[in-house]
């Protein structure tokens, strides 16, 4: 690596330790003209796969646009911040393990919500209500109930229902 201060091409690595994250380390470089220090980051370039939209287009696979949409729909929800990131990791992880280079939004997608309803059953409706274009109450209600079926009995007991006995 180049030295920043003289250009000089030859540096040596004083010290290395890897980051909290454990997905960058740390290095610190000595050069051997001036002998000036100084850090460098090291990652790996990891390449996404291209996204096909919903319209045909494509684009390049963005983690803030993931990462956006997955905290919009958590807004006001008491998620932790670390399982926010683990959630967020478990779907860039699925999107760098698909084979192709390029895929369809609607697999990004469906992974996207099967990371929330794990996660928040709320989040998740939210979610869904923007993706799948909600339109009317009937669509909330057909999601309520399919989610209503899968709480476990701990959660069914903390919930509000919110939908008339008559209506199941």
């Amino acid at each position: 690596m180049r030295c920043p201060y003289c250009g000089h091409a030859v540096t040596s690595v004083i010290d290395s330790r890897l980051s909290q994250e454990s997905n960058t380390i740390r290095r610190r470089r000595e050069c051997e003209s001036c002998k000036r220090r100084f850090t460098t980051l090291e990652s790996a370039d990891l390449s996404f796969p291209r996204v096909i939209k919903t319209d045909k287009s494509t684009e390049s696979f963005s983690k803030d646009k993931i990462k956006n949409g997955v905290e919009l729909s958590l807004e006001k929800r008491q998620i932790s911040y670390d399982d926010l990131e683990e959630t967020l990791n478990s779907i860039y992880n699925q999107c760098l393990s698909f084979s192709e280079k390029i895929f369809l939004l609607v697999r990004l997608v469906k992974f996207l919500m099967a990371e929330l309803l794990k996660l928040d059953h709320v989040a998740y409706l939210r979610f869904a209500s923007v993706y799948l274009n909600f339109d009317d109450m009937a669509s909330f209600r057909n999601v309520i109930k399919v989610l209503e079926k899968d709480l476990s009995p701990e959660m069914k007991k903390k919930q509000i229902n919110l939908l008339d006995d008559e209506d199941g």
